[in-house]
């Protein structure tokens, strides 16, 4: 396949694409402990935010998404700093801006996948952690945190395949990706079907990357119940 001096620019935006995928990943972890932490607590109005966070998310595109976060985030975080004084113009990159707008779809979606894992925790392996002597945190990050990855892992690959595909659309706000590479390599060239049947194979390679790492993390994490049962 001819990329006629494309390759280092197709290389350079695969590299963004990943580096998004994983951030975005990450923050979507982080938030969807948060939020499933919330929907599952005692205390109504944080099961009310969790509910409103995952309900809100259902209803947006994520195409949308990105655009208000781009726009929006930066005129909100420019008044903020007005307010306290900061005059000088503050610019939210695209790739922020990607990383935010992701994690904040995603974290969704998570927050779901970690509120049916804490479900299967039994209530008894807290009162054991408990009657030990250790912290409310010392036990979600000893006992239940391992206990809830195992469940929520198979889950969790197939939303950061889903969020892999997704990064795509962050190259709307300019964010020089894989896709906005392929576009620029499209302009010039004039060969569209070449250029998005390498970034087709591309995606397709990540994918397959993707998927072989989420089998590897399943069986490290069920390594040893396999060991227990045999």
């Amino acid at each position: 396949m001819d990329l006629q001096g494309f390759g280092a620019q197709l290389a350079s935006g695969t590299w963004i694409t990943v580096q998004l995928a994983l951030a975005s990943m990450a923050c979507a972890v982080v938030l969807g402990l948060l939020g499933a932490s919330a929907k599952t607590s005692g205390l109504a109005p944080l099961r009310w935010l969790g509910t409103a966070y995952t309900g809100m998310v259902r209803g947006l595109p994520e195409l949308l998404v990105i655009l208000l976060v781009y726009f929006g985030a930066a005129m909100v975080i420019n008044q903020t700093a007005s307010a306290f004084g900061y005059t000088q113009y503050i610019e939210l990159s695209p790739f922020v801006a990607g990383v935010i707008a992701l994690a904040f779809n995603y974290g969704a979606y998570m927050t779901e996948v970690f509120r049916g894992a804490l479900a299967t925790i039994p209530r008894g392996h807290t009162e054991a952690g408990m009657a030990l002597g250790m912290g409310r945190l010392r036990i979600f990050r000893r006992i239940v945190l391992p206990q809830v990855w195992r469940v929520a892992l198979p889950a969790s690959g197939n939303i950061f395949l889903a969020l892999l595909k997704d990064t795509a659309l962050v190259s709307v706000i300019g964010l020089e990706d894989l896709m906005r590479e392929t576009a620029i390599a499209v302009g010039y060239s004039k060969q569209p079907f070449t250029f998005y049947l390498a970034a087709a194979f591309i995606y397709l390679g990540l994918t397959a990357v993707a998927t072989l790492g989420i089998h590897w993390l399943e069986r490290r994490t069920t390594h040893g119940m396999r060991t227990l049962g045999g």
